[in-house]
């Protein structure tokens, strides 16, 4: 998912801009690190009598509303994402390919290194259920593991339709988004006057797909090339409405209670994230050209999807060895919240990213080897694509467990090899579809 330099200009056709546009990168790559430590934050584990407990630190806390304030970035994410795809297509149409090459490749890109998590993920359950750990703690594990997954299959389904929906971008930009923006608030509507809860979860395609359509703005210059003085009021207008949510109880100030299932909230926090990016665009860049912001730029870009698959077991295991080495010495583990918690989180942070770094780090090959040739069928690959999102639907909805992770694998394996076909197709194509 490269990122590249958006032009300065309103053109609404995909530019071919001639170098990467660092800034964003470094922005993107500060959203996974916000996404890291969130979770890592979130993760608790305590000792109950002689078995361990894992527990969600932020459960019925009073911090997490305004640590959310800082760290819920998925509608940046998104923005980013829509930036990125959009600018990676416009490119690979510029070199003959098609709709089902960048689906394809974007596939791979995203499955490749899910399918080799999960199976690490599964045979280290059926290790532990060998050993004899309770099948309670287990079903937990499986359970904590598979949240984040839903990132990965909206992502997923959002690639899937960009080309359709960069299409309708360039025909009608405003009535695009805003159908998609309506389509979220009225499933709010809806959600609240029926009382029906399962509705909202209509939202994870409407209202991340409308941050994803935001970030073609971005990209093909409409949002730049605004005064400084509209993007400002833009900015402080979706601001001051999401106040006003917030305090007519129409929406939960706690940001993360916002996600779950998505709300037409994270819409007004996209426009206050892309309107400040934007405003403050080009300082951003010359930071990012710094030794140091390169450097961990560089390190997370090529590995972004990689961190974010493996940062969850990484917390995991680190929860389970603080219960084990309690267990084994009679040490208490703080109360979650506590004085004596909180100052262990530093530590607790630290490890994570090193870990999480250090796995990332030797796996990063499942991320970045190059695509195999896209298939030419669209048929074969809407097939795939589907496929591939009831695999990822699998481990959130029933969990992760061995056999849920070996029916996911084999959706997911399936889902790639109907995304591939005989190489017919020339060298450059498949050059480009590695680095979109």
């Amino acid at each position: 998912m490269t990122i590249a330099q958006a032009p300065r200009t309103a053109t609404p056709a995909p530019p071919s801009p001639p170098s990467r546009d660092t800034g964003i990168d470094l922005v993107r790559a500060l959203c996974v690190l916000g996404v890291v430590l969130l979770h890592a934050i979130m993760v608790g584990v305590t000792v109950t009598g002689s078995a361990p407990v894992f527990e969600n630190a932020s459960d019925g806390s009073w911090w997490i509303t305004p640590l959310s304030w800082v760290l819920q970035v998925m509608p940046l994410f998104f923005v980013i994402g829509g930036f990125s795809g959009y600018l990676a297509y416009g490119r690979l149409r510029e070199r003959g390919g098609t709709a089902t090459d960048f689906v394809a490749g974007r596939l791979h890109r995203l499955l490749r290194p899910a399918i080799f998590t999960v199976v690490v993920v599964g045979f280290a359950l059926a290790v532990l259920t060998v050993i004899g750990i309770p099948a309670d703690l287990i079903a937990t594990a499986g359970f904590r593991y598979g949240q984040p997954l839903w990132f990965l299959g909206v992502f997923v389904l959002c690639q899937a339709l960009l080309p359709l929906v960069a299409a309708a971008h360039r025909r009608a930009p405003y009535a695009t988004i805003g159908a998609l923006a309506a389509a979220s608030v009225l499933v709010d509507v809806l959600r609240a006057a029926t009382g029906i809860e399962g509705l909202g979860f209509l939202n994870l395609a409407f209202v991340w797909m409308t941050l994803q359509q935001l970030g073609f703005f971005l990209a093909d210059g409409r949002i730049d090339a605004l005064s400084r003085r509209t993007r400002i009021l833009a900015v402080s207008g979706a601001l001051v409405v999401l106040a006003v949510t917030f305090l007519t109880g129409v929406y939960s100030p706690d940001l993360i209670a916002n996600i779950n299932p998505p709300t037409a909230a994270l819409l007004l926090v996209g426009v206050v994230h892309t309107g400040a990016l934007s405003l403050h665009r080009d300082r951003i860049e010359q930071f990012s050209r710094r030794p140091l912001p390169a450097a961990f730029t560089g390190f997370v870009t090529r590995r972004a999807m990689t961190i974010y698959l493996w940062h969850m077991p990484v917390l995991l295991a680190m929860a389970g060895v603080s219960a084990v080495f309690a267990l084994l010495t009679g040490a208490d583990l703080p109360a979650l919240g506590s004085v004596e918690w909180w100052a262990g989180r530093p530590l607790w942070l630290a490890t994570a990213l090193a870990l999480t770094a250090f796995v990332a780090l030797v796996f990063t090959r499942f991320e970045t080897q190059p695509a195999p040739e896209p298939t030419r069928t669209a048929r074969g690959l809407a097939l795939g694509a589907s496929l591939g999102l009831i695999g990822i639907v699998l481990l959130l909805v029933l969990g992760t467990s061995v056999a849920t992770a070996m029916i996911a694998v084999a959706l997911m394996a399936a889902s790639l090899r109907l995304a591939r076909r005989t190489p017919e197709a020339t060298a450059p194509l498949r050059a480009s579809l590695a680095v979109a």
